[in-house]
């Protein structure tokens, strides 16, 4: 578990490039913005990585307002200012009005990657019936790839697990920094495995 927490809410936030893989966490929800409640889900997020990936790297997190402007604001900072590779949202994704996740991520990709939320949908379905009111979905952005998850932790840990296999294969694909993972928790698929 090679990694360092790096919080990410100032104007002078920046880490230069280098050989760590870079993964943004962002927050979406109101309450957890106002500091109503202290957030669980990107805790939930850190805890898997620190799990499943075993090169090194770096998480930056950040909590944003529920909002479409909100999110496509932060996916742009956390993909084009911090370089990360991958950016994993947490919340917002269901069909509440101010759930927008998807809307703002739409705004910010410049091609979705459908079959991440195919398979996050058909996971959760196994567990709870109301997955098919989760709007999750995945794409790319220069080299970010960029996932939307549920926003409870149970949810999160089921739908990491899934398509966290595809990850470091998509990231190398899209010229992203390569990942390792640890095969006593998920077998990451690279083509000649």
């Amino acid at each position: 578990m090679n990694h360092m927490d790096i919080d990410r809410d100032g104007p002078d936030s920046f880490v230069g490039s280098g050989t760590l893989a870079r993964i943004g966490v962002l927050v979406v929800s109101d309450r957890a913005s106002e500091g109503i409640y202290e957030d669980k889900s990107g805790k939930a997020v850190g805890d898997f990585l620190k799990k499943a990936i075993r090169s090194n790297w770096i998480i930056i997190f950040k909590i944003v307002p529920d909002g479409a402007e909100s999110v496509a604001s932060a996916l742009i900072e956390l993909s084009d200012r911090e370089g990360c590779d991958l950016v994993l949202t947490t919340g917002g994704t269901g069909p509440a009005p101010r759930d927008l996740t998807p809307e703002g991520t739409r705004m910010v990709i410049g091609r979705e990657l459908a079959g991440f939320g195919e398979l996050m949908r058909r996971v959760s379905l196994e567990h709870v019936p109301t997955a098919i009111l989760s709007r999750q979905l995945a794409g790319t952005r220069n080299r970010s790839l960029i996932v939307n998850l549920p926003g409870r932790p149970a949810a999160i840990e089921v739908c990491l697990n899934a398509i966290f296999p595809a990850i470091p294969y998509c990231l190398e694909l899209i010229g992203a920094r390569r990942i390792e993972v640890d095969s006593d928790v998920c077998i990451a698929f690279r083509p000649g495995n």
